[in-house]
């Protein structure tokens, strides 16, 4: 696979304990007793080298091929970064309570959009790593190809996919995608830019929206 290439790529990424953190295939998910019924098992799409996996899996995937499978180990310089003590913050107590939220240990919480885990809470001070969850650790994944994208449709698809929107109408005329779907506002940028970026056959997103009548507002009239 080369920069540029779109594809579905399966894995398992494990600690280096070999407890699993991150998976596609449900029935290892089923088998190592880490399924959750809120997660779609399902080959990722993935644009190489831009940015939808970490480096260390990107530069891994450079070079392989379909059906290819690779386990490599990725350190944290190439993985989630290491730990920063400046994303450690000790809060009062009180900024949670002025929330109406009760501090734990273990709790996530969301400051202005940044997510940090509760270290501990004592003495009217809290304490909030902000490091994500995997920064400073050795990763280890297990990858395969399984697809590779060459139909434009299809790679826009792929890009709505990777961000949770499923099924969605996507045609393509004169390198100009439209897009018949409900997407928040705030997405509609972001994914337009990647698509364009990274996709030569669109070089125009249009989005089109349309809002129905329920039935059971007609049966209420």
């Amino acid at each position: 696979m080369e920069k540029g290439d779109v594809i579905r790529i399966n894995y398992i990424g494990r600690l280096e304990n070999g407890e699993i953190f991150d998976l596609t295939y449900e029935d290892v998910a089923k088998k190592e007793k880490v399924h959750s019924s809120h997660i779609k098992y399902k080959p990722v799409p993935v644009i190489v080298g831009a940015g939808f996996v970490i480096p260390g899996v990107d530069n891994a995937i450079k070079g392989m091929k379909v059906n290819d499978k690779k386990s490599i180990t990725v350190q944290p310089k190439e993985g989630f970064g290491e730990r920063d003590p400046k994303l450690i913050h000790v809060v009062p107590q009180n900024t949670f309570k002025d929330q109406k939220v009760e501090p734990r240990q273990g709790m996530i919480v969301d400051f202005s959009g940044m997510k940090g885990r509760i270290q501990s809470v004592t003495g009217g001070r809290v304490r909030v790593d902000f490091n994500n969850p995997l920064a400073g650790k050795t990763l280890k994944y297990d990858i395969e190809i399984v697809e590779k994208i060459d139909d434009p449709v299809e790679k826009v698809k792929g890009v709505f996919e990777f961000f949770g929107f499923y099924g969605i109408d996507i045609t393509i005329d004169k390198k100009e995608a439209v897009v018949k779907a409900l997407i928040p506002q705030e997405m509609k940028k972001k994914l337009s830019m990647i698509v364009i970026e990274n996709i030569p056959e669109v070089e125009k997103i249009t989005y089109q929206e349309s809002y129905e009548k329920k039935a059971n507002d007609e049966k209420k009239e």
